[in-house]
């Protein structure tokens, strides 16, 4: 009677942890297979954008509405919305409990906090593509440049944002460069060809994203300098940016298929991302 008494608690215990556990599976899964898909969208509308095809913005947004314009685009917004929000919730889990694959400490949860906060802000653009209810979202980050550029505080402001995101870029390219990204991964469960393969997209990938993000990043630098948001933006702003310097159309074709190499090892790591 008494042994029963005891183990009650630790058999309920125990299948509280198994049913977390599921669940954290099921939406890291989810929201690394939508972040995949994202990316190899945005990818194929830059592509399409240097070659004078799209009008579209070349960010997440223009990537929605291209998917939008689709027969199957309703369906598959829903899905995406849905998996950004479980990517979201997973990074958010990552922030409290800890990350799989780093140390403990601070950085790695500020990481994933951050994430998350900006996976819940996709998944909410998602929904207001769907609604209809969306505008620019490069039109929306000069909005928010100019106002803050008003006063010499807010031009400080601006400029550190993008020397942070600068320095993030930075991380990415290393990242790639090391194969750190590798760490996070079951690659026990890899064949060895198939292990080179995902490193080679990873490495290739990440460095692209991160050069791209550079950027944009040393875009808004120089909005905060110049004093004009007009020279602000995201990734969209970025690549245009990139159209316009010499061999532009060629550099912008190799940023399109870094962004889909990128892309399509974010699938890869839907299937082995350790969680």
């Amino acid at each position: 009677m008494g042994m029963h008494s005891v183990s009650a608690p630790g058999a309920i215990h125990t299948a509280r942890q198994a049913s977390g556990s599921r669940l954290a599976h099921f939406l890291a899964r989810t929201g690394l297979t939508a972040r995949g898909v994202i990316y190899v969208l945005v990818g194929w509308v830059t592509a399409l954008v240097a070659l004078g095809h799209s009008s579209r913005e070349a960010d997440q947004q223009g990537a929605l509405h291209l998917l939008a314009g689709k027969s199957y685009g309703l369906v598959s917004l829903w899905l995406l919305g849905i998996g950004f929000a479980g990517y979201a919730l997973w990074r958010l889990s990552e922030a409290v409990f800890g990350v799989a694959g780093d140390p403990p400490g601070a950085g790695p949860r500020l990481k994933s906090l951050a994430r998350a906060v900006i996976y819940a802000g996709l998944s909410y653009l998602t929904f207001t593509v769907i609604s209809g209810t969306d505008r620019s979202q490069a039109g929306r980050q000069q909005d928010i440049t100019a106002t803050a550029m008003r006063h010499t505080p807010g031009r400080v402001l601006v400029g550190v944002v993008g020397l942070i995101i600068v320095a993030c870029s930075i991380a990415l390219v290393v990242e790639g460069a090391r194969k750190k990204f590798m760490r996070y991964l079951q690659t026990f469960r890899m064949s060895a060809r198939m292990r080179r393969v995902v490193e080679v997209l990873g490495m290739t990938g990440t460095i692209a994203r991160g050069l791209v993000f550079a950027l944009a990043g040393v875009l808004v630098i120089d909005a905060a300098i110049t004093h004009m948001a007009s020279e602000s933006g995201g990734i969209d702003k970025a690549l245009l940016t990139l159209r316009d310097q010499p061999f532009g159309e060629f550099l912008v074709m190799l940023a399109a298929l870094g962004l889909i190499v990128f892309g399509a090892y974010g699938l890869c790591e839907a299937r082995w991302r350790k969680v």
